[in-house]
């Protein structure tokens, strides 16, 4: 089992920045992969950045060059860094882990709204 706690969301201004964290506790020994999704009104959950046990990282096209993610080497903490934000960035900001048998876990989400 593995728990999630984000933090971080809030209301932001078209250009401004705001940083997400997620607290991971429980099995977190066998964490392969730890990552962000996000899912706007009427729309399905899409994934937006991933950061892999060996470093690698991935970002979903909308968000090069803007989010950065991040983990700490305990793999204890993953942060998201959004720089840039335009209303269409406007969503519940979901953390996730993914373990290496392949188990996928979720935390709570936290809404990141940006305004015009």
């Amino acid at each position: 089992q593995v728990q999630l706690v984000e933090s971080g969301g809030g209301l932001v201004q078209a250009g401004g920045s705001l940083r997400l964290s997620c607290a991971a506790s429980g099995s977190i020994f066998s964490i392969e992969a730890m990552g962000w999704y996000r899912q706007a009104p009427g729309k399905e959950r899409e994934f937006i950045a991933t950061i892999r046990s060996r470093g690698n990282t991935i970002y979903t096209d909308s968000v090069k060059g803007r989010f950065t993610v991040s983990r700490d080497n305990a793999m204890r903490m993953v942060t998201l860094q959004m720089n840039s934000l335009k209303p269409e960035d406007t969503a519940v900001y979901f953390c996730s882990v993914v373990l290496s048998s392949g188990k996928q876990y979720w935390g709570q989400g936290t809404q990141v709204t940006v305004s015009v």
